[in-house]
């Protein structure tokens, strides 16, 4: 097969690649430079401002370095895109169901580092459910491996989940082996106006969660995010589909026993997914899914003074991400911070002056802090993304 002149080639390289970085990581350490570490650097503005004066990109370190498709696993370079991914498993009749906001010119180190999941997170679960094995270059240079290749492995502690989501504070990440799915047969997206009233729109999202029905995604869109991915400017719940024609057919059906749908063109999934502005404030807001109604109604008020958020909702997760186009006063998301004192706010992206005042230190905590000692002692990967150490 095609594919294995790839994968042996890939894999009598990999060594090669990851000694370039751990290299480069070595005389950053020998000489305390800061080091930025960037991927295709789509997503650059996430995260607290980094301290650091040179950058250490693994755009270039991409490929196949194992896909065993019998097993349904691959293991590719950090700098492979999502869309090469696609590309790969898609000749085989599989795919990796991972669909991070963004675009698929991402890579998959950085959508590890980052920990980011999209609407098919519902189906499928997180990044962290689909993450194998990793292997990463310490801030002392060293090698270290964890997980593995296959979908069994054996217990322990779980490095696997400790790294992603670091923000490459840990470690360069210079593989990544993943979990992949059979491509389904069928894929059906449906659409369905959403209640406006709390109490009504509380009922809905019992009445889906309770429905005998397995979705993809299982999404809440704001009416101006409705408006930008070409669906009519209202509330709307996205629903999708997918496996042999039986069961899609089935599920249409009982999803239509709750409420009015149609059947909408996927491309709206695409569109939600590229849909930002560079200068954006993007902020998540999580909790109990049951709760879901009530957070959506506090998010709904940020910044109704000016111009509207773009807002979508995991409705089986429970989280609420909002899309700001323009910057707010931080006292109006100090203000939105103290309203939703119940629930756990992420903040993807903020003007650098303002994440000192809305956010705190993810690794101010001693346990964080001896973990990044153990990994960086140096203190050269990514300082500061993560918020102050102290």
């Amino acid at each position: 097969m095609e594919i294995d002149a790839r994968v042996n080639a890939g894999t009598c390289r990999s060594s090669g690649v990851t000694s370039t970085i751990q290299e480069r990581v070595r005389e950053a350490g020998a000489a305390r430079t800061p080091l930025r570490i960037a991927g295709n650097s789509r997503w650059q503005n996430a995260g607290r401002p980094v301290a650091a004066v040179e950058k250490i990109s693994v755009a270039d370190h991409s490929g196949v370095v194992d896909y065993v498709a019998s097993d349904l696993t691959i293991t590719v370079r950090a700098g492979t895109t999502l869309a090469e991914i696609a590309r790969v498993t898609g000749d085989e009749g599989q795919w990796l169901p991972l669909n991070p906001f963004g675009s698929a010119e991402g890579t998959i180190g950085a959508t590890v580092a980052t920990a980011s999941s999209g609407p098919l997170s519902q189906g499928f679960g997180t990044i962290r459910d689909l993450v194998l094995g990793v292997e990463i270059v310490t801030g002392d240079a060293k090698i270290v491996r964890g997980g593995g290749r296959v979908v069994k492995n054996v217990a322990g502690f779980d490095l696997v989940r400790l790294l992603t989501g670091s923000w490459g504070t840990l470690g360069v990440i210079t593989e990544v082996s993943l979990r992949l799915y059979a491509l389904p047969a069928h894929r059906m997206t449906m659409a369905m106006d959403s209640p406006t009233d709390t109490r009504r729109l509380a009922q809905r999202l019992r009445s889906l969660l309770d429905a005998p029905i397995i979705p993809f995604s299982l999404e809440l869109v704001g009416e101006e995010l409705a408006r930008r991915i070409g669906l009519p400017a209202r509330p709307t719940i996205l629903v999708e589909f997918g496996g042999n024609a039986a069961a899609v057919s089935a599920q249409r059906d009982a999803l239509a026993a709750i409420g009015n749908v149609n059947e909408v063109s996927s491309e709206v999934w695409e569109k939600m997914r590229a849909t930002a502005v560079s200068d954006a404030m993007v902020v998540r807001v999580s909790g109990l899914p049951a709760g879901l109604a009530e957070r959506w109604e506090r998010a709904r008020s940020i910044g109704r003074d000016g111009e509207p958020p773009m807002m979508h909702a995991s409705i089986g997760r429970g989280t609420v991400r909002c899309i700001f186009p323009g910057e707010l006063p931080a006292s109006a998301m100090e203000g939105v911070a103290a309203s939703h004192a119940d629930d756990t706010m992420i903040f993807e992206t903020l003007p650098p002056a303002v994440w000192a005042s809305l956010a705190d230190s993810a690794t101010a905590d001693r346990v964080s802090q001896g973990i990044k000692r153990a990994f960086d002692p140096f203190g050269i990967l990514n300082p500061g993304i993560l918020g102050p150490t102290n």
